[in-house]
């Protein structure tokens, strides 16, 4: 690979076409994909960035085999799976999607909270089961005398707030700190936050940091009338947990968009009629997905020429702390 001066890049897997080619093709040598044990075996030490959809972590061990890395570009907004700590200490770059996927995602998190509180895949499963001509769907629950508690209040966080605003829902939050200049009631304690509501949306990082934060505690403070939507990522929620809660009635339904070992999702919440069940499709369109894979591009574009990352992540800012 040495006779051609295109940087080398190792995809972890599979990436959009239309990123792939024609922008990526021209500008680098692209390694990796469906066999990236072979090719980090057979030519690591030439690799000089780091395509990923999150599918295979990129660890420091991984960061180790490839002594010219320089920087990681992660197609999406959330990079847990990315080892930033240990890129930020080897002097690799770690970029991410913000912004590009807000709306896209709060849209399909208002999309998916209706679904549950409605039961819409329920009463479409009815209606085609033939059940409508003996009696009329059952009653069910309603946003009108909802209030609802969303779990981070970023950028994604603020877009469900404006929507879930024009509903006009009450709205309160978690998150570490308080978000400036956002309206709501901010509660330090998840556990306050879950009493005080009966709708919980979360939208946080994934990562140790928030490993099983919704556990069986938080789940029984939200109730028995309690509805629990994850667009975040499936490790914030204790699985076993979650499963037990909707099986005895400690909440009343969920609606999840991720889960803990994607794309495997147990059996106990598939079998069960009071969850409502996506395939991690909150970003999934044409239109984001072009966006998203257009600021991976640009990401490397800008770095490859000099002038630095376009969204590097808060591990490694740019230009570096104490530069």
């Amino acid at each position: 690979m040495t006779a051609d001066p295109r940087p080398v890049l190792l995809l972890t897997g599979t990436i959009m076409d239309k990123v792939v080619e024609p922008q990526l093709m021209p500008q680098f040598q692209l390694i990796g994909g469906d066999d990236v044990e072979g090719a980090v075996a057979a030519h690591g030490a030439a690799v000089r960035g780091v395509v990923t959809r999150g599918r295979l972590p990129v660890t420091d061990a991984l960061m180790a085999r490839l002594p010219k890395l320089e920087i990681v570009a992660n197609f999406g907004v959330g990079y847990d799976t990315v080892d930033a700590a240990a890129a930020a200490r080897r002097g690799v770059v770690v970029t991410n999607t913000p912004d590009v996927l807000n709306e896209e995602v709060a849209d399909l998190t208002l999309g998916l909270l209706l679904a549950t509180v409605r039961e819409i895949p329920q009463s479409d499963r009815y209606l085609r089961a033939g059940k409508w001509a003996s009696a009329p769907f059952p009653l069910g629950a309603t946003l009108r005398d909802r209030s609802v508690g969303l779990v981070g209040m970023g950028r994604i966080g603020q877009a469900i707030a404006r929507r879930l605003a024009a509903f006009g829902l009450p709205i309160a939050y978690h998150s570490r700190n308080p978000a400036p200049d956002v309206p709501y009631r901010h509660y330090p304690n998840l556990a306050d936050l879950a009493r005080d509501v009966d709708t919980l949306i979360l939208i946080l990082p994934g990562g140790p940091a928030t490993r099983g934060l919704v556990d069986a505690e938080i789940l029984a403070a939200l109730g028995p009338r309690g509805i629990l939507i994850n667009v975040a990522r499936g490790s914030v929620v204790d699985e076993p947990a979650l499963i037990a809660a909707l099986e005895a009635g400690t909440i009343l339904a969920a609606g999840l968009d991720v889960f803990a070992d994607e794309p495997n999702v147990p059996e106990a919440l598939r079998a069960r009629d009071n969850v409502v069940l996506l395939p991690h499709v909150g970003s999934a369109t044409h239109f984001t997905r072009a966006a998203m894979g257009q600021l991976v591009v640009d990401n490397l574009r800008a770095w490859f020429k000099g002038a630095g990352p376009v969204t590097p992540v808060a591990e490694t800012p740019w230009p570096p702390r104490g530069a």
